[in-house]
């Protein structure tokens, strides 16, 4: 059961929101690559999960009862990194060894390193797959938690995606939950330049899936959709979470340049020159925090 979001919590996590995007960026600098796009976008929903959605205990990642959470399109690695260890999975220091040797902190989420992953993912298209075996076996032993899986709208150009769409509501599996980070961009481009999705919403209730549309930067839209998700019987749920990439630092909004990229590598057109990027990032991220306490108050 998932708490209310009373006014007081819901200002607590739009603080982490902002804490954690500050962050990604620092510590994807200090990795020297990375992703940055899709980290701060979906930094809302990493907040929502890790601090109030999901039945966990980071001192005991190992709980057999806990609720999984699955990555299935695993570039996006900073901010599950970042939410886990101000959960307190692991201490915040350690954020600084993101991809480098022999770190826990792989550029893809490696299970057998770092306690509190589910799964080790890369290519694209497999968590949804990976997510309704978990599923299944729940069911199977009769375990109430839930499966929770975060999946990219660009991964929806895998076939692999659409056998796993189509096995899940064959065997009714309502403790599962997919979260798609609708945020139209890829490594090339825009997906509907790329390889259209749309009609996406259409799609996944013609394989009958329960499909609720949200706006995925606003944290109690969100938690209201994962509510609906876990009180809907017979049908897996899909949860398509409207996000804008880079969200939060002006220059890299709705920009697929900084999908596969950090900042203070490259040079970017409309952005600060290399070497001011992370400077003018966490400038305005600072302001976004002040902007945050004053409308709560």
């Amino acid at each position: 059961m998932i708490d209310e979001l009373h006014e007081e919590k819901l200002k607590d996590l739009e603080e982490k929101a902002v804490k954690a995007r500050e962050l990604v960026i620092e510590t994807l600098v200090e990795a020297g690559s990375g992703h940055t796009a899709g980290p701060l976008g979906m930094t809302d929903i990493f907040v929502a999960f890790y601090f109030h959605i999901l039945n966990h205990k980071p001192e005991n990642p190992f709980w057999e009862e806990r609720d999984r959470l699955v990555l299935s399109n695993g570039h996006i690695c900073p901010i599950q990194y970042v939410t886990m260890a101000m959960a307190g999975y692991f201490p915040i220091a350690e954020l600084k060894t993101l991809r480098k040797v022999n770190s826990r902190l792989q550029g893809h989420p490696h299970r057998s390193s770092l306690p509190g992953l589910e799964t080790t993912s890369g290519p694209l298209g497999e968590g949804i797959s990976q997510s309704i075996g978990m599923a299944l076996a729940a069911k199977m032993d009769g375990k109430n938690h839930h499966i929770y899986c975060l999946t990219s709208d660009g991964e929806h150009q895998e076939g692999n995606t659409w056998e796993a769409m189509m096995m899940a509501p064959r065997y009714k599996l309502d403790n599962l939950c997919v979260v798609i980070d609708r945020n139209n961009i890829q490594i090339d481009g825009f997906t509907e330049n790329v390889m259209p999705l749309e009609p996406l919403h259409d799609k996944y209730r013609a394989f009958n899936w329960h499909v609720i549309d949200v706006d995925g930067n606003n944290i109690h839209e969100f938690v209201d959709a994962v509510k609906q998700a876990n009180s809907t019987h017979q049908q897996p749920t899909v949860i398509i979470a409207h996000t804008v990439p880079g969200k939060g630092v002006s220059f890299m909004e709705n920009r697929f340049e900084w999908h596969g990229m950090p900042p203070d590598t490259s040079e970017v057109l409309g952005a600060p020159p290399k070497g001011e990027q992370a400077k003018k990032a966490l400038l305005e991220l600072k302001m976004i925090r002040e902007t945050t306490k004053n409308q709560h108050k």
